[in-house]
């Protein structure tokens, strides 16, 4: 099993955003495919989890920062939504899962891994997808690194 991008968790360098919000530093960067930004929206974006459950593992942030789900104005949530629907059609044609995990974690409670910044999580589903690897060596085998599955759904959001 080789999941390179996993080191900067491991080694701890995610530490430092618990004085930032990582959901609001990516967008202010500039490169896109640095940050694996698939697509900007007006009030919301498209990014791939580094730490994905699954290859194609996309979540959906509002650039505004609120914890909940009631904070949001009513048009952000929108947004989300048709961004939602933009990135399962794009995760359907480019990687063929049989099925979608789709959910917002709200509180350290709930599993929010960062709580501070709403985002909706998008996981592509096959059959059989999950093996012995997680129960028995808490490890989840990744086919494809991030780069390759980057470059595979980028071209579907610049239709």
């Amino acid at each position: 099993m080789w999941a390179p991008w996993r080191m900067r968790y491991v080694a701890g360098s995610h530490a430092h955003h618990q004085a930032q919000c990582v959901f609001c530093d990516l967008p202010a960067q500039a490169d896109d495919t640095a940050t694996y930004i698939l697509r900007r929206g007006r009030s919301a974006y498209v990014i791939m989890n580094l730490y994905p459950y699954n290859n194609g593992h996309l979540m959906v942030v509002p650039y505004t920062h609120e914890a909940r789900l009631p904070a949001l104005d009513a048009a952000v949530v929108h947004e989300m939504m048709d961004l939602t629907r933009e990135c399962q059609r794009v995760v359907q044609d480019a990687m063929h899962p049989q099925g979608f995990n789709l959910g917002m974690n709200q509180g350290s409670a709930a599993g929010a891994g960062i709580e501070e910044h709403l985002h909706l999580h998008l996981v592509p589903r096959w059959i059989g997808d999950t093996n012995f690897m997680p129960a028995v060596a808490n490890t989840r085998v990744m086919p494809q690194h991030l780069d390759e599955t980057y470059a595979l759904l980028r071209k579907g959001f610049d239709v």
